[in-house]
């Protein structure tokens, strides 16, 4: 009698040996949740297997999401000893597809099915990002104990994810006025200037209207990727309504044409 085989839930790896994943289809994307373990596969040309390795430190989980849109999750840990260095992933542990099930395609536009498709992707991929602990450095800036920070900037397929946190550290609720997000060309020479065209964002995720007292909000704008040059750079003006708190965070060119 065959042994039925157990769903792989838990992959062990450590900073001494590679341990190696080898999916059904080539990975498109694979993020893990905390700095301590790192997945490494080529970006460039989509392949099959990925390198798992890890240091010291608490359980995370790793995402895995493949070319025909499989995902597949898993839990992370770290061990001294490891048992097993290679991991076969079949096509049935996946857990779902990053495409939402719809029952009769032909009633529904092609144009309207592919913007729900989009949506859905980025609604999850967004809140992936919004719990993962990743940043980038010290990009804030502080008004009245009103803090505007840009926590992470993602690459992912054709787009750019900008994670932004807004926190509240004073005692009056902050009404949000907008948000915008630019790039300032810097204009050489003796009289300098600068020049923002402001960019509309493809997907805005969990944009709030109000940041109450003692209170912090995540939210991720996502734009089509971009690249700057030196004398441009992302400007981030925060503008609260009926006030005076505003805010302009400036983001260097090295971040956006280095993201995660």
């Amino acid at each position: 009698m065959a042994q039925e085989r157990k769903i792989l839930d838990t992959i062990f790896a450590n900073d001494q040996k590679n341990v190696a994943l080898f999916f059904p289809k080539p990975i498109r994307q694979g993020i893990t949740g905390s700095d301590n373990f790192v997945f490494t596969y080529n970006r460039e040309a989509e392949q099959y297997f990925g390198l798992l390795q890890a240091t010291p430190g608490k359980e995370s989980n790793l995402l895995v999401v493949s070319s025909n849109g499989s995902v597949f999750s898993y839990i992370v840990k770290y061990k001294d000893q490891l048992n097993q260095l290679n991991y076969f992933i079949l096509k049935s542990d996946t857990i779902g597809n990053e495409k939402p099930v719809v029952i009769d395609e032909s009633e529904i536009n092609k144009e309207e099915l592919k913007e729900r498709d989009k949506t859905y992707y980025y609604d999850n991929f967004c809140s992936f990002l919004v719990e993962r602990k990743q940043t980038l450095g010290r990009l804030k800036k502080r008004n009245q104990s009103i803090i505007l920070s840009v926590e992470n900037i993602v690459f992912d397929k054709e787009e750019l994810y900008f994670v932004i946190q807004i926190e509240n550290k004073s005692s009056l609720d902050y009404d949000l006025n907008f948000l915008n997000l630019g790039i300032e060309t810097r204009q050489k020479g003796k009289r300098k200037s600068s020049q923002t065209i402001y960019e509309k964002p493809l997907f805005k995720y969990s944009m709030p209207s109000k940041i109450r007292e003692g209170e912090t909000e995540k939210l991720v704008y996502v734009l089509p990727k971009f690249s700057l040059g030196d004398d441009r750079r992302v400007i981030l003006e925060l503008n609260e309504k009926n006030g005076g708190r505003n805010l302009k965070l400036k983001v260097p060119h090295k971040y956006i044409n280095n993201p995660n």
